[in-house]
Parts: C-alpha cells; sequence; structure tokens
C-alpha cells in the first residue's frame, strides 16, 4: 500500500524594519514555530524571491505613519496571487500601543490595516507594541516628534514588547495555518 507523503509544513517567515525591532519579532516567531517542530526559512523581505516552496506564510511590517512600510504593501502586492493560494498570517508592530493609554487606540490601528487586508485575507493578525529608540529613527523630524512627545509624557523611550503576547500568538500560528506539528 502507498503511503501519502507528509503535507510540506514549510513556512515563510518574512518581515519589513525600520529600525530591527520587527526583525526580532520575527526571527523569535521563527523560534518557537521551529521549537513545535516547524520548518521555517526567515528572510527579509528583498530576500524573498519566490513562494512556491511554502504552505504558508507569515509577514510582519512595522506601522509607520499610520500604515505598513512601504517595502511591505509592495511585498503584498508582488505576491499577491501567490499568497491568495496560501494561508497567511500578519504581525505588526505599532508604537502607537506604546503610548499611555495605547490599547484604546487598537480598533483604530486595526483600521490602518484594513489596506493590507484588502490584498491579503490573513488567518491571524498580531498586533503589538514595538521599540521606541529615537536615535534609530531616520528621519530627523520624526525623531524630533517623538522626543517632545517623550518629554511631553505621550510615549517613553525603550522596549514595549510584551514578548509572552508574542509567544502566545506564535504558539496558535500551526493551527490557524493549518500546519502539522
Amino acid at each position: 500500500m502507498k503511503q501519502t507523503p507528509k503535507m510540506n509544513n514549510q513556512v515563510l517567515i518574512t518581515y519589513a524594519s525600520c529600525t530591527g525591532s520587527t526583525a526580532e519579532v520575527a526571527a523569535e516567531i521563527a523560534k518557537a514555530l521551529t521549537d513545535l517542530g516547524i520548518s521555517v526559512d526567515l528572510k527579509p523581505m528583498q530576500d524573498v524571491k519566490d513562494l512556491k516552496a511554502y504552505r504558508a506564510v507569515v509577514i510582519g511590517s512595522a506601522i509607520q505613519d499610520r500604515q505598513w512600510l512601504p517595502e511591505a504593501m509592495q511585498f503584498l502586492q508582488t505576491y499577491r496571487s501567490a499568497l491568495a493560494k496560501k494561508p497567511i498570517a500578519t504581525f505588526t508592530l505599532c508604537m502607537t500601543l506604546a503610548m499611555k493609554n495605547g490599547e484604546k487606540y487598537r480598533p483604530d490601528i486595526m483600521e490602518w490595516l484594513a489596506p493590507v487586508r484588502r490584498i491579503a485575507q490573513p488567518v491571524s493578525e498580531g498586533v503589538f507594541a514595538g521599540i521606541l529608540d529615537i536615535p534609530k529613527i531616520p528621519s530627523f523630524s520624526d525623531r524630533l516628534k517623538f522626543r517632545l512627545s517623550v518629554l511631553f509624557g505621550v510615549w517613553s523611550e525603550g522596549d514595549h514588547r510584551d514578548w509572552e503576547a508574542i509567544h502566545a500568538w506564535a504558539e496558535e500560528l500551526p493551527e490557524k495555518l493549518n500546519l502539522e506539528v
């Protein structure tokens, strides 16, 4: 009797990151999935050339000016048809969640992600606070805005990522992405 080959469980985790915070979260998600026995490729978006080898895709971006980074949106456009044939999950890092009472802005943040959902239909969306490291912010005017915001108590500098929430979300991915564990 012929055995049915086990379903391809290969997952691509790809990301766009301004200051490295999103890349670190992507690496942590990759580690969590690997620990669960899932085969993972972790690549920045610019290194992705094809999606054929992957059973599922996890896509992450930081939010800047109330939207995913341009390279992340370009990735979605470029691979739109391939992504439509695979289960995908998205994760987003957004400093708005690190503001005082930042959770009250979660509905706004989810609305900012509507353009992502119009291109790709994720089976799961993780939305997490990021890191405010002002010297790493590329734009002088944005650095100035953040410095003033910190001065007025809107934000505090530092790492605001909730690693427990990130791990919990990652551990739910195999079921959501229909992967064999």
